[in-house]
């Protein structure tokens, strides 16, 4: 419970005491490596917030005339909230995967609760705003990435954005989040080093 309430009060600027009130709905859960999180189909119940770890969100792919394949479109890793926040807000069924490329450890929250904080403290609607303000920067970040940076520019900028779990993410993984290939990837790779 150490990272969340250290991200209440160092990032979001609430008392400890207030973070803990905050707090006290999010339950510690370990995610085993390769563990599919929330299924294409099913809908988004937690917020969650990782605690170590990484996970990836992604959609199966498929074309009558190639073979089926995964499109990686997200990592999120330690120190971030994170949902289906799509399937979370509309009550819709999620259109894509969530997966633990790692095992990982996350608080979360569920949906039922996080309205509860929103209706009943005046700091929750203050959290949610944040939580939500957090994905969409990412997501409009990968948006703006994709359009105006070519795919060494989006590697490296991914390699910034998490150094410590660069190299253990699936070079496969990894290649269809920047939109290419493997072997393009390792050339990138091999270029840089």
């Amino acid at each position: 419970m150490e990272n969340l309430l250290h991200f209440y009060v160092n990032r979001l600027g609430i008392s400890l005491e207030e973070a803990k009130r905050q707090t006290v709905k999010f339950e510690k859960i370990e995610i085993p490596k390769k563990t599919i999180i929330l299924n294409s189909g099913e809908t988004e119940n937690y917020l969650y917030f990782i605690v170590e770890g990484i996970v990836r969100f992604f959609m199966h792919k498929t074309h009558p005339t190639e073979p089926p394949k995964e499109i990686t479109f997200s990592f999120i890793a330690k120190n971030m909230f994170y949902s289906a926040y799509d399937s979370f807000i509309t009550r819709n069924p999620c259109e894509y995967n969530v997966q633990a490329l790692q095992n990982t450890v996350v608080y979360r929250i569920h949906h039922l609760d996080v309205h509860d904080l929103y209706e009943n403290t005046k700091i929750g609607n203050y959290i949610g705003r944040i939580s939500a303000e957090q994905l969409y920067l990412k997501k409009a970040q990968r948006e703006i990435s994709l359009v105006s940076h070519n795919a060494e520019e989006r590697y490296l900028n991914l390699l910034k954005s998490y150094p410590e779990y660069i190299l253990q993410i699936p070079l496969k993984y990894i290649a269809s989040y920047l939109g290419i290939t493997p072997q393009a990837l390792s050339r990138i790779r091999r270029y840089i080093s």
